[in-house]
């Protein structure tokens, strides 16, 4: 049997989580206008992102750290321990500093990226995407 995700074109699913719709339409716009990229789902919340995620089994989780329900650490905790194998990227307002990426590492975060830093979002993600941790403005040593 073939893989429907196999058998067309390879696309990268990506799951957005953040509880601002503006900045939610923003990310999925910028991910929408780079080729093979694909928003799968959007969660406002981080609940809803562990379901979406079980349920969608997308390529990468872009997960806000401040989100009701379950912040983006209680979410890419529950999300890493389902589906290890897939990649989680922190995008935050908060500063991206080393213990802060102690922390999203412990918790399954392959990489983290301020929004103040919103231009550098597509070259994170294209770095998690390719198996490289990526903290900040430069790739991270594994």
């Amino acid at each position: 049997m073939v893989d429907e995700r196999t058998a067309r074109s390879p696309v990268s699913r990506i799951l957005i989580a953040d509880d601002s719709a503006p900045t939610r339409y923003a990310l999925c716009r910028l991910i929408e206008s780079h080729e093979g990229w694909e928003v799968c789902g959007e969660a406002a919340d981080g609940a809803d992102a562990v379901e979406q995620a079980a349920r969608l089994t997308p390529d990468l989780v872009v997960l806000d750290l401040t989100m009701p329900h379950m912040n983006g650490f209680q979410a890419a905790e529950a999300i890493h321990a389902a589906a290890p194998d897939i990649p989680l990227l922190l995008f935050t307002l908060h500063t991206v500093d080393p213990a802060m990426v102690s922390k999203a590492r412990s918790v399954g975060f392959k990489g983290a990226i301020s929004k103040s830093s919103f231009e550098t979002i597509l070259h994170g993600i294209e770095t998690v995407l390719a198996g490289t941790p990526f903290f900040g403005m430069q790739p991270a040593a594994s």
